[in-house]
């Protein structure tokens, strides 16, 4: 076969970066995880503009990739405002549950790129938090093959 059809990189090109990969559940922000999505694009443009000066195509690829990322998250995004009422869980508010072997932990309700349990910040897509919203103070949830009991929603 000629050499002339193979395609083979050129030895500055980097591999290939996957793309990350985009949830096609709605995409939730609050208003602080619209923003959060903000700083990271700007972030992102200076990192950019830095790796395009150096000359690092590794870098190039990835800032460009990340900015494929972060600007679909941007352009998808829909902005849900804490309603402040506390009668049922909602998105963007805080719930505590006491889990069947008694242990207490309390979530907010983000949105996906918001979300980090570590922080006390749970996907409004997680399971959990799917069969908490729209329940009330009281309602008991199967949740991980146990039971939770909602205490408080702020």
């Amino acid at each position: 076969m000629s050499r002339a059809f193979v395609k083979e990189p050129d030895g500055d090109v980097p591999d290939a970066l996957l793309e990350r990969p985009v949830s096609q559940a709605p995409n939730l922000v609050t208003p602080a995880g619209f923003a959060a999505i903000e700083r990271e694009i700007a972030r992102l443009d200076v990192a950019h503009a830095a790796a395009v000066r150096a000359d690092d195509k590794t870098a190039i690829a990835a800032a460009q990739r990340d900015l494929r990322y972060w600007t679909a998250r941007r352009i998808s995004a829909r902005i849900v405002e804490s309603s402040g009422v506390a009668a049922h869980v909602h998105f963007g508010g805080t719930v505590t549950i006491v889990r069947a072997d008694g242990r207490q932990q309390t979530f907010r309700i983000v949105g996906e790129d918001e979300a980090d349990p570590k922080q006390g910040t749970l996907s409004h897509t997680a399971p959990l938090a799917s069969a908490l919203l729209g329940k009330a103070v009281g309602d008991v949830v199967d949740v991980a093959g146990g039971e939770a009991e909602i205490l408080e929603i702020k």
